[in-house]
């Protein structure tokens, strides 16, 4: 078959409706990478604190142990068996019942922290000691010295890092799948019916991933360039 009839039938299964499913398919992954970055940088960052200030006191040491399993689970299975996991163990013993796109944002979360946790304390790590002196000179507490000073700097610091964290969770949610969820990969997946003609349909898959990837890129620069202008303001 040629190259112009598998598109023409592409064509006309997304005149049929096809490209419902795609839209969702697309907010669907949209949902599951960008809430899984937020969540991800929420208890990343709190475990990365916690590695900081392991060697305050005991129970800090107690918790940067737990944070090391953590991140070491995480890190050392993939995110499609963390996703089978979740959605056919864990949440069933403990009697959750969540939408399976929920329950992907909460497994690309943690996932994310892993990584994020690493990221955020090679950040905090790069901030010169001498602004923790200054926030303690100001009579600021280790807390308060580590939200209004450290962090915002750190932050600053793997900015790149955490959006090459995005473009990698839009990628990885062509495993959505997996668990039922109706991501942008099984959206195209589903398009060929009984035609079995994938060729176009995965070309343009590859397509809409690539723009995603692209359109991120773009943001990244764009906000760095932002945070770049203010700090020369001042």
């Amino acid at each position: 078959m040629s190259f112009g009839k598998m598109w023409n039938i592409f064509v006309d299964e997304l005149i049929n409706g096809a490209y419902v499913n795609i839209l969702i398919g697309l907010r669907n992954t949209l949902i599951i990478a960008i809430l899984g970055l937020f969540i991800g940088i929420i208890i990343g960052t709190l475990i990365a604190a916690i590695k900081v200030a392991e060697n305050r006191n005991t129970i800090a040491k107690v918790f940067a142990r737990i944070g090391d399993i953590y991140t070491a689970l995480f890190r050392g299975t993939p995110i499609v068996v963390q996703l089978l996991v979740f959605h056919y163990i864990v949440f069933p013993v403990l009697g959750i019942n969540l939408n399976a796109v929920i329950e992907a944002v909460l497994v690309f979360g943690m996932n994310s922290s892993a990584y994020v946790a690493e990221i955020m304390r090679g950040g905090i790590l790069s901030v010169d000691n001498g602004q923790y002196e200054a926030g303690r000179t100001l009579g600021m507490g280790y807390t308060s010295t580590m939200v209004r000073i450290v962090f915002p700097q750190a932050i600053k610091n793997v900015l790149p890092t955490l959006g090459n964290e995005l473009i990698m969770l839009l990628k990885d949610t062509s495993v959505a799948s997996f668990i039922t969820v109706v991501d942008l990969t099984k959206a195209f997946t589903l398009i060929p019916g009984k035609t079995y003609e994938y060729m176009v349909p995965y070309l343009m898959l590859a397509v809409c991933y690539l723009i995603l990837v692209l359109l991120a890129t773009v943001l990244i620069r764009f906000v760095e360039r932002r945070l770049r202008k203010s700090e020369r303001k001042r």
